[in-house]
């Protein structure tokens, strides 16, 4: 073996440097510069199946490449296929984030339990005992899932050549270490390592991996800078815990859209796909509230009917409080300028509090006017009339401005029993023959004259 190689990266962003320091450059962190052993072994970590076939790797002219499909496996989960884009590519290597107790392990356990193909699921952080008391609550008289308990990425591996799977599920990639890097498990050096003998397999052997990842105290997955790169899709599992509904995200797909959106229920048996998110965005209260109003909202190709509430109240203290949940809190300060400026309502003096109900967070600048009739309804006391929504952005001027797929979002609301929906003037609607009430408005004040008379 040649002499031992050694270099410095920082634990929390990845960055490698050639001597210690007491701060990454990158990140800006103290004291997390580490020195690690970095010398590999000429050994192949992975062995090709002699029955593999060999890929040519000539150069190709761009009407030369095929553009046949990409064919996919089915998860046998709606949620899970709907993030990914469709289903599980073969070759393919996807990470799945989350905080701890999140729910990663059952989510992946219980695909692995739904499909028809041969899976092995590797965990290095419980015993196949523990496992198998989550799976007695999943499921039942499943014979294609194999759980293995092991840690070395080459006892692994002679497991994989043995059962030759369909399809690998690892939990977790930081308790995966090799012999090849003399390093501990978790280290920057040992999941570089690990996570590409398993991307050389996935490519070589063309069978999809799925990797469970940790992530770090603020939020991002542990290694960010090597990780994040080295996979082809990125899914991060959310939700608060005394919460029983979990929110899965794309943040990087090489397949698909990242603006795609799965919503789970957490129950005891199980994580229970929520095909229709307005079961739980809206609240089915029958009182009228004020400070309550219904968006419709979009996330990737799905629509969404969400609740938004506000509350405006007196400023106790010198500096009225901004408070928000699941919304750009500088977006909501443009907002109640726009009111104060354009409409001439006084809220400069008052406290205001906005909250997306269901613990998710949206962008999509089409629930700017529902957040304004809260905002306006809470302030005034009145509540808005039941059955209506609304679909608009708001300008700078107090114009209403059009928004893009406004006739799925009309058919989502009449689908789900509203009455009503204000939309701007300048959208161009083609639906026809809809029993729902579409308001054309083009300022706030066709709004509030509506609304509040």
């Amino acid at each position: 073996m040649a002499k031992t190689k050694t270099a410095f990266f920082c634990q929390n962003c990845g960055t490698q440097y050639a001597k210690w320091a007491g701060q990454c450059g990158a990140c800006k962190e103290w004291n997390t510069i580490v020195e690690e052993v970095i010398q590999k072994e000429e050994k192949s970590s992975w062995k090709t199946p002699s029955n593999t076939p060999k890929v040519a790797t000539k150069p190709l002219r761009v009407k030369e490449i095929s553009t046949e499909k990409e064919l996919r496996l089915n998860t046998y989960d709606l949620e899970f296929n709907r993030v990914l884009g469709g289903g599980l590519v073969p070759g393919s290597l996807t990470l799945l984030g989350g905080e701890p107790g999140i729910g990663k392990s059952t989510l992946l356990l219980q695909i692995s339990l739904k499909l028809p193909y041969k899976t092995l699921y590797v965990s290095g952080e419980e015993s196949q005992k523990q496992i198998k008391m989550r799976a007695d609550r999943i499921t039942t008289n499943n014979d294609t899932c194999f759980i293995l308990t092991e840690t070395k990425t080459q006892n692994i591996f002679k497991q994989v050549e043995a059962i030759e799977p369909d399809i690998l599920v690892i939990d977790s990639i930081q308790t995966l270490h090799s012999d090849y890097i003399e390093s501990a498990a978790g280290s920057i050096s040992q999941i570089r390592e690990c996570t590409a003998e398993l991307i050389k397999f996935a490519k070589e052997t063309n069978t999809p991996v799925i990797l469970i990842g940790h992530i770090t105290k603020d939020g991002t997955i542990a290694g960010p800078k090597i990780l994040e790169h080295m996979v082809d899709t990125v899914l991060q599992f959310e939700g608060d815990r005394n919460y029983v509904y979990r929110i899965l995200r794309a943040l990087k797909n090489r397949f698909g859209s990242t603006a795609e959106l799965g919503i789970y229920e957490m129950l005891g048996s199980g994580l229970r796909e929520v095909n229709n998110p307005s079961e739980i965005l809206i609240s089915k209260n029958d009182e009228g509230l004020s400070g309550t109003a219904i968006s419709a909202s979009i996330e990737g190709m799905r629509p969404l009917m969400i609740e938004i509430q506000a509350l405006v109240s007196t400023a106790v203290y010198g500096t009225p409080q901004r408070s928000t949940t699941g919304f750009n809190a500088k977006r909501l300060n443009m907002l109640l300028a726009v009111l104060e400026k354009r409409a001439g309502f006084m809220l400069g003096a008052k406290d205001v509090f906005l909250n997306i109900t269901g613990g998710i967070s949206v962008d999509d600048p089409a629930i700017d006017l529902a957040v304004i009739a809260a905002i306006l309804s809470s302030n005034s006391d009145i509540a808005i009339p039941k059955g209506v929504c609304f679909a608009a952005e708001v300008g700078l001027a107090g114009e209403i401005r059009p928004i893009q797929r406004v006739d799925q979002r009309i058919s989502e609301a009449e689908k789900l029993g509203f009455t009503a929906i204000f939309v701007s003037k300048n959208n161009k609607i083609t639906l026809k023959n809809t029993v729902i009430k579409v308001h054309l408005v083009s300022k706030i004040e066709d709004v509030v004259r509506s609304l509040f008379n």
